[in-house]
């Protein structure tokens, strides 16, 4: 009777994988097309070479990746829709963009940076008259323009080695592995993740990275990617209780952009909860004196270079207008309402202490929880701020999927569901018939 019952429910688990393979098959077809489409729509839409470029190159990629997904066997489907999307979304236009160098104005920036870096300590030019002369970053960003500035623009590998887009793609990519690395080491039960979970990880990062959320902005310009992978690292060595390391490497991210201050109060605050004032003012520390020597000398040689470029202009003050004047609400109300400039200062203030308190109040205790608060601060900054574009919206979102896949501390659905339906195997395996 026993051997009988498990056969049945070794039946509905076979029933139900076959079912649940199918759904996962529509599911990753959708999501292929409807990147698709996306491409496309940006291809026939955009005034920009370098988005029209991408576009149409990462649609079609999108377009066989969906028609793997959905057509080929099971056990290939996944590979082969993954290649695609990667060779069409990332790998030819990459190539294509560099090798014709052509990217958007902040490449340029980035380089410039770099040489100025060199040349005269600072990144900043003294007088910049139009956008392209503005270097809206601290100065840590200009390292990597630095590779530019010492190969030069020649033709060849040469010229493709230089390009700053690969550096921060490069930056990216390791700190979100190492961030992985760093969270594994007390990760289900203290022995690693799940079994199977470093081959559904390195699925989900393809997919990732091959999604147009990351693909576009690594082949265009691959600015905020750096930043992005900075802050996943810091907060996952947060989480693991080092706050002089979490601390240094936060340092490195805000001398990047002040985007990643919020980094180090989320850190602060896990440290907190965990450990107590002690770690958590060991982290604030190493970050704000890792941040003084990485930005101060750059400040101390162009001081009103860098708070007009730095400050001024990122939040519409500056003598020269930002172009980053997407629709969002912060956007708007400066735009439209009297004053409202200042009503979106009073609203990014208020929204900065309402984080603030959460931190205090409801202290984060692992790297998703920690992600979703960075993530929420992040998101609530870039909508209400004067000048802002929705591609900024792409860090926190990068962040939270992560987050979820490099934790790895809970059991697959799969797993659990088929446990549920089969049993316990050897139990029902190993029974005596009744007589």
């Amino acid at each position: 009777m026993l051997i009988h019952n498990g056969e049945k429910k070794l039946a509905a688990a076979s029933v139900w994988r076959t079912v649940q393979g199918w759904d996962r098959r529509v599911v990753w077809g959708a999501g292929w097309l409807l990147a698709a489409g996306f491409a496309a729509a940006l291809a026939f839409s955009t005034h920009l070479e370098t988005h029209r470029s991408w576009g149409l190159c990462a649609g079609v990629g999108y377009a066989g990746a969906a028609l793997a997904g959905c057509l080929l066997p099971r056990p290939r489907a996944r590979s082969v829709a993954l290649a695609c999307a990667l060779t069409g979304a990332v790998v030819l236009p990459l190539l294509y963009l560099v090798l014709t160098g052509r990217a958007q104005s902040e490449v340029g920036v980035i380089e410039r940076s770099g040489l100025l870096l060199i040349s005269q300590g600072t990144p900043y030019l003294p007088h910049p008259q139009n956008v392209t002369e503005y270097t809206p970053y601290l100065p840590g960003m200009a390292v990597f323009g630095v590779p530019r500035a010492l190969l030069g623009d020649q033709n060849g590998v040469t010229h493709l080695l230089g390009d700053a887009r690969l550096w921060c793609a490069a930056v990216f990519l390791l700190c979100l592995q190492a961030g992985r690395v760093v969270l594994r080491r007390r990760s289900w039960g203290g022995s690693g993740h799940s079994p199977g979970h470093g081959a559904r990880y390195r699925m989900a990062m393809t997919a990732l990275v091959a999604s147009p959320v990351v693909a576009m902005p690594l082949c265009v310009s691959g600015v905020d990617l750096p930043l992005t992978g900075l802050c996943g690292l810091g907060l996952a060595l947060a989480v693991r209780r080092r706050p002089l390391a979490a601390g240094l490497v936060l340092a490195v991210a805000c001398s990047l952009k002040w985007t990643a201050l919020p980094a180090v109060a989320v850190a602060v605050s896990v440290l907190a909860a965990a450990g107590g004032l002690r770690p958590a003012l060991r982290c604030a520390g190493a970050s704000l004196a890792g941040t003084l020597v990485l930005v101060l000398p750059g400040a101390l040689l162009s001081p009103a270079a860098m708070v007009e470029q730095v400050l001024a202009f990122p939040t519409g003050q500056g003598a020269v207008r930002t172009p980053a004047d997407s629709p969002l609400p912060g956007h708007l109300i400066a735009e439209l309402v009297p004053g409202g400039w200042y009503v979106t200062v009073g609203l990014l203030l208020l929204g900065a202490v309402a984080v603030t308190v959460s931190l205090v109040l409801w202290p984060p205790s692992g790297i998703v929880a920690a992600v979703d608060r960075l993530s929420a601060g992040l998101s609530v900054a870039f909508l209400l701020a004067p000048a802002g574009r929705f591609g900024y919206l792409a860090l926190p979102l990068v962040l939270m999927v992560w987050a979820r896949w490099a934790d790895g501390t809970r059991q697959p659905r799969t797993v659990a569901r088929s446990a549920v339906l089969c049993g316990p195997l050897p139990r029902f395996q190993a029974a005596s018939p009744r007589p």
